[in-house]
């Protein structure tokens, strides 16, 4: 089609017309415009003389083919060609009336060239240096950042923020988080007390995470008022018989943190209840089952010694007991682990943790945690690898009344 509309408006232009280019200069553009006035002069004073009407329509709709002709070709020539000007016939010599007819001169400007068309031009001078205001950065930057953690950032309304003001515990034996722990016992058997424990397999399936923050938006130690979920189900496995599931403990909670500088505080409620798993009550069917369940409403606060130590402690107060659950507790601790992201080498941690319960005549377990941490560059995620030993009364509150005095390794996964 574009051969063919070239053809035709190569065919009605006169002879001293044919063959200019579309680009190249004012000069052929001028050249073009003396022919074709020159050959619309002459053609208008032919067809005055011999009084063809159609044939001026003929020579109307030719030089619109040319125009079309024109401006394709202005189109694929790019930025760099000038404007064309298009001659029409004269009004004077066809007797066209001005405002009646067709201008006698029609601007065609090119298309825009796709490509770059020069260097950025700005309002003002180009200033070096960092683009937050005050030379700090941006809300969400990663912990390398800052220099300062702890600093005042400006706080605002998030939905589903990616990280947390309040972490679970370390070495807290009901904190939500990815966790699995192998270990041997000394103790006696709970289920068959004439023999010792022996290896068993504990894991932890849950999480923790922040729904509503009205506050800042840091990777490391955000502050602010949060709403967050926590839930996990604790099961244990026993290796010896076909890895059967013993006992599971399923928690869930819903924490309200605030948290400003280096102090968070936490108020929450919770739910716990423990379970004695179905292949144990199949192979020991005289075992007694406890129905411990506990509703209970916790106060705790942390504070960050050292942008990698934290100091921890809570009460909490049960409003609902079952299978000799009776209302307080406590729990305290310490933690020491990077908070700042460690890359692929890693960097050592440790945590203890401490609880006492009123069930147990305020008695309750030691647990200590070391190894090798991970954290990732965004978010706070922290992975690790480590030694766990605890003594102290069965995290698995089916057997809350028993004691336990074991050593394993692990791996942990906070999100």
């Amino acid at each position: 089609m574009m051969g063919d509309l070239g053809s035709r408006a190569r065919e009605g232009l006169p002879d001293g017309t044919r063959g200019v280019r579309a680009a190249g200069g004012a000069a052929p553009a001028r050249e073009w415009g003396r022919s074709a006035r020159g050959a619309g002069d002459d053609h208008s004073r032919h067809n005055r003389t011999r009084g063809h009407g159609p044939e001026v329509g003929r020579s109307r709709a030719v030089m619109r083919v040319a125009l079309v002709a024109v401006v394709l070709c202005g189109a694929r020539t790019g930025a760099s060609q000038e404007t064309l000007v298009v001659p029409r016939a004269s009004s004077e010599r066809s007797g066209w009336e001005p405002g009646t007819a067709i201008p006698g001169e029609v601007l065609i400007e090119p298309l825009p060239s796709v490509g770059p068309s020069g260097p950025v031009v700005l309002d003002s001078p180009y200033v070096g240096g960092s683009w937050w205001p005050d030379g700090g950065c941006p809300p969400d930057a990663s912990a390398g950042c800052f220099d300062d953690l702890w600093a005042a950032r400006p706080w605002h309304w998030q939905i589903l923020p990616t990280n947390l003001i309040w972490t679970s515990y370390l070495a807290g034996p009901k904190e939500p988080r990815f966790a699995t722990v192998w270990y041997d016992d000394t103790s006696p058997d709970p289920i068959v007390p004439t023999q010792r424990e022996g290896w068993l397999w504990d894991s932890t399936l849950g999480g923790r995470v922040a729904v509503l923050r009205y506050g800042s938006d840091t990777s490391i130690h955000p502050q602010g008022f949060e709403v967050q979920l926590e839930g996990a189900a604790f099961v244990r496995l026993d290796p010896s018989e076909d890895r059967d599931l013993r006992s599971s403990d399923y928690r869930f909670g819903i924490p309200l943190i605030y948290g400003v500088g280096r102090w968070q505080t936490k108020l929450a409620y919770y739910h716990l209840s423990a379970h004695l798993g179905d292949e144990a009550m199949l192979r020991h069917p005289t075992f007694p089952r406890v129905n411990y369940v506990r509703d209970a409403i916790v106060y705790g606060n942390s504070y960050y010694l050292t942008d990698w130590m934290r100091v921890y402690g809570e009460v909490g107060w049960s409003f609902y007991n079952a299978g000799g659950s009776e209302p307080w507790e406590f729990q305290f601790g310490t933690e020491l682990v990077q908070a700042r992201p460690t890359g692929i080498h890693g960097s050592p941690f440790f945590a203890i943790n401490g609880m006492s319960r009123q069930e147990l005549d305020w008695g309750g377990n030691v647990c200590v945690q070391t190894g090798w941490a991970w954290r990732g560059d965004r978010g706070g995620k922290l992975f690790r690898l480590g030694f766990e030993y605890l003594y102290g009364s069965d995290p698995q509150y089916e057997f809350v009344f028993n004691n336990q005095n074991r050593a394993g390794i692990g791996m942990w996964y906070d999100f």
